[in-house]
């Protein structure tokens, strides 16, 4: 009756699993399937996947209509300056909080972990608009770099303090005893020691540079050679003939989410490897 019991009890959670995996995939799932489809079919063909015509034309108008190269190159930049700067900015301020012993990092430390629970929203757009302005940064994209990167995301600075704090201190204070100072330390022994916490951050970083939107429609609202690609999937709305062309609309989520799904699926044993070891300890 125990072994019954236990099998039934995982029964209803591999099917609980497996709704929830449907729900979270589907729409994805319907976004790509429905790209290749004709505006007509989309709009009477209900929630069927599979389109009777593959029209990859879909693709080309959409790439052409946004001019869709310039923005894919605008939103590569974005998210490679992205991701450097916060990988190499989480995992200092992991590496300064897991070793530091002063009260000014403990002080620090305590706050930045404090703003995972403080939300501000946009109410932050206006005078960091402004604060570029001042020093020249408008109608670009290097003001939402500096904000991404210097802003010190909590949640990765969490999971970086958490993995180096995993590392023995011994390694330290064997190189210490061959002249090594704190940061070359860092750069030559640990650093090297976080491939997992570099894939973590990284992806992290870069899900949230692809797929930002305000931040960077905000900053080069005036200046549409330097809009991202999903600002101009979303600027696709009100473009003239693809206003309402669902299929030119699909195509181009398509084409921004394609980069996404790609990474993670490369990086995604990194990923889970950085998450785990990350947050035993914190």
């Amino acid at each position: 009756m125990r072994k019954g019991g236990k099998a039934a009890g995982y029964t209803v959670i591999y099917i609980f699993l497996i709704i929830l995996a449907v729900l979270a995939v589907f729409p994805v799932i319907y976004i790509l399937l429905s790209s290749f489809k004709s505006n007509q079919e989309i709009l009477v063909g209900g929630i069927k996947l599979l389109p009777e015509n593959w029209l990859l034309d879909n693709y080309e108008q959409a790439w052409n209509l946004a001019n869709f190269g310039r923005l894919t190159f605008n939103s590569v930049f974005y998210a490679a300056c992205v991701v450097v700067g916060c990988v190499i900015a989480s995992i200092t301020s992991g590496y300064v909080f897991a070793r530091g012993t002063t009260k000014i990092t403990k002080v620090v430390n305590t706050m930045v972990l404090c703003s995972m629970f403080i939300s501000i929203g946009t109410l932050s757009l206006y005078p960091q608009l402004n604060l570029a302005k001042a020093i020249g940064l408008s109608g670009s994209l290097w003001g939402p770099i500096i904000i991404h990167v210097f802003g010190m995301n909590a949640t990765q600075v969490f999971i970086a303090t958490g993995y180096i704090r995993q590392i023995s201190k011994e390694i330290d204070e064997a190189a210490r005893i061959d002249g090594c100072g704190f940061f070359k330390i860092f750069w030559k022994i640990i650093f090297p020691l976080c491939k997992p916490l570099i894939a973590t951050s990284g992806l992290m970083a870069f899900r949230t540079a692809w797929s930002d939107y305000l931040l960077p429609y905000v900053f080069t609202i005036s200046a549409k050679d330097k809009w991202p690609l999903v600002v101009g999937v979303v600027s696709l709305k009100s473009s003239g003939e693809a206003i309402s062309s669902w299929n030119l609309m699909l195509a181009g989520i398509s084409i921004s989410i394609l980069p996404m799904l790609i990474v993670y699926l490369f990086l995604n044993r990194y990923f889970i490897a950085g998450l785990t070891e990350g947050a035993v300890k914190g």
